[in-house]
């Protein structure tokens, strides 16, 4: 002990003597070779220079870049999805929207700014069920697990060693055992409170777990950023979930410290479910080193050996006018913040409203701007966060940008039934989109994420039904309400958003 005490004074006496020259390389590389907003290049900055020991902390922990970085490509998911993306493109270059969707044209610029940028095929042969209740999503999600008959992929940011995962293990091992392929994948962050034995215990049945990001030094996680949030379900590509629910008791609503816990999940069937399975062998070819596209069945109902590369294609050809959904994703490895800007683009087009959901407001100064253009120019905008705090820094920067919205004339509500959890936006009563992002900085740059952008008037008009119900529920934050904030609310909220580029 005394040997690790006289070491961690030399490295200390070495960061003190050497503090002028660390903070200059750190600076160089922030300025130079990292490409940020310029708000938290010059945060960072000022951290280093002012907070100079911590700063340096801080910058190791958060403030990493990497957005360079390719680690997390297939090359053979790439060469074999170009046809569909080709395909795509080239149909919707010559065609109107509406011979595939209900929808007009007007968001085929969306469709087509997925498929180019990221590669999101549009399938239209889908179905959707909605989740707002914990209970009911993993009700309906045991059962399909006890039907599984070729594999099962689930991937948490949270699994929680509680009740809810263990109705979920036997299950899993009683598949594994009938002789279907288990993988689960879970963040190292999220999952690093599980007992050992419970991965000891579903390893030695057959299934296999990955972790991603996993800790260094037993429950120690030095990575905070870079997480992978996303939550998704595939069961022999015939049913997906995506969503907000993560594996855990408070969100069966039985922590009283949050109380009910309103969320938003989706079940899907249809070529969507593709989607969702490209987007977890992704990652699971990351956190486990198993290259699943090696293996066409795990991306095909029968033994076609050409369903990757027809993703999408036979449907929009027939004009099958079914509900069309793109599953898009968003991280840190990516060259563009694939879900922030596909916010962006739904605010720009509302004609009528926009409702929006979400945990945690952050927005840059993009998403904010097209929100203030929307409200400015008559829309109906309205913003529904939580009335509690799970993480209290976020939740008074939230509080912050609130007013932000007040002054453009939007609306703004806190959710009082409980804890509001639900990631999305609707628009018009035409296209929404919902999955495990929020609309904060972190989701849209720092986090791996996962949304379904679904184009469909009767899913999305029954979104915007459940979210005006819930306005039943709800406290308006009013400017007068607003203005009459105390100097030590004001102080959180303008010290939590100034920090906040730090994320």
């Amino acid at each position: 002990m005394q040997t690790i005490a006289i070491q961690m004074l030399v490295v200390w006496n070495w960061m003190m003597s050497h503090l002028i020259y660390i903070n200059l390389v750190l600076s160089i590389i922030i300025v130079f070779f990292q490409r940020r907003d310029p708000k938290a290049v010059w945060t960072w900055l000022l951290a280093l220079y002012f907070i100079p020991v911590f700063g340096i902390l801080f910058y190791l922990l958060l403030g990493q870049d990497m957005r360079k970085n390719k680690m997390f490509r297939v090359k053979e998911i790439e060469d074999r999805m170009r046809y569909s993306i080709k395909n795509q493109e080239e149909f919707l270059k010559s065609n109107d929207m509406s011979l595939v969707t209900s929808l007009s044209r007007d968001y085929a610029d969306l469709v087509y700014y997925n498929l180019e940028t990221s590669g999101s095929v549009l399938t239209v042969d889908n179905d959707v069920t909605i989740f707002t209740d914990g209970e009911k999503k993993f009700s309906d999600l045991r059962n399909e697990l006890s039907m599984a008959i070729h594999f099962i992929h689930l991937q948490y940011y949270i699994i929680k060693d509680d009740e809810v995962f263990d109705s979920i293990i036997p299950i899993l091992i009683e598949r594994a055992n009938a002789g279907v392929e288990v993988r689960i994948l879970c963040d190292g962050m999220g999952g690093r409170f599980m007992a050992k034995s419970k991965w000891r215990i579903l390893k030695d049945n057959g299934v296999k777990v990955g972790i991603f990001f996993p800790p260094i030094l037993g429950r120690l996680q030095l990575r905070v950023n870079y997480r992978n949030h996303r939550k998704i379900v595939i069961i022999d590509n015939r049913v997906g979930y995506v969503g907000g629910f993560n594996i855990g008791r408070e969100y069966i609503s039985k922590d009283p410290k949050f109380g009910y816990w309103r969320d938003t999940h989706l079940k899907l069937i249809g070529g969507s479910v593709l989607s969702l399975q490209i987007r977890f062998a992704l990652d699971w070819n990351y956190a486990a080193g198993e290259n699943l596209f090696k293996h066409m069945r795990y991306f095909c109902e029968s033994d076609n050996e050409n369903c990757l590369e027809c993703l999408g294609v036979v449907d929009l050809e027939r004009g099958n006018k079914k509900l069309g959904i793109q599953i898009i994703a968003s991280g840190p490895d990516a060259g563009s913040r694939q879900i922030r800007d596909n916010y962006i683009q739904l605010f720009s087009k509302a004609k009528d409203h926009i409702y929006i959901q979400t945990p945690y407001f952050v927005p840059d100064d993009a998403v904010l701007t097209a929100l203030h253009i929307a409200a400015k120019s008559g829309v109906d905008v309205r913003l529904m966060i939580p009335c509690k705090p799970d993480h209290p820094f976020v939740y008074w920067a939230s509080y912050s940008y609130v007013g932000d919205l007040l002054s453009a004339g939007a609306k703004c509500y806190t959710y009082e039934n409980g804890f509001l959890h639900a990631k999305g936006v609707m628009t018009d009563g035409k296209v929404s989109s919902f999955g495990t992002a929020n609309m904060d900085i972190r989701s849209f740059e720092l986090n791996f994420e996962v949304n379904a952008v679904i184009y469909d008037e009767e899913t999305t008009k029954k979104l915007e039904a459940l979210f005006i119900e819930d306005l039943k529920v709800c406290k308006e934050i009013t400017r007068e309400i607003y203005e009459e904030r105390g100097i030590l609310i004001r102080i959180k909220e303008q010290g939590s958003r100034l920090l906040s580029p730090l994320l």
